[in-house]
């Protein structure tokens, strides 16, 4: 499962959230998304987990956390499928 992390601290390093995450299960990937132009953190990123179950136990543990000064958001991930978009002209 892909969960989504929120409000992250700028300063937070790839393996800080690796190990959050890890007391739960077994994690896949991290990701902390950064700035093209000065590879600033942009205060979130995403972590993959294999198991659904490890995942949402981690999710309902970390969401609302405060770390480093910030208080986290945890969410599932949107699974990246492009959204249907409504036309806005109708028809009388």
């Amino acid at each position: 499962m892909n969960i989504y992390i929120g409000n992250l601290p700028f300063n937070i390093k790839k393996n800080e959230l690796e190990d959050m995450f890890a007391a739960f299960g077994e994690v896949q990937e991290v990701k902390i998304i950064l700035d093209r132009y000065t590879s600033q953190s942009k205060g979130f990123g995403f972590v993959e987990m294999p198991s659904n179950s490890e995942a949402d136990q981690a999710i309902k543990a970390l969401n609302g956390k405060f770390v480093n000064g910030r208080t986290i958001k945890v969410n599932p991930a949107d699974s990246g499928r492009k959204k249907t978009r409504r036309s806005t002209f109708r028809r009388r």
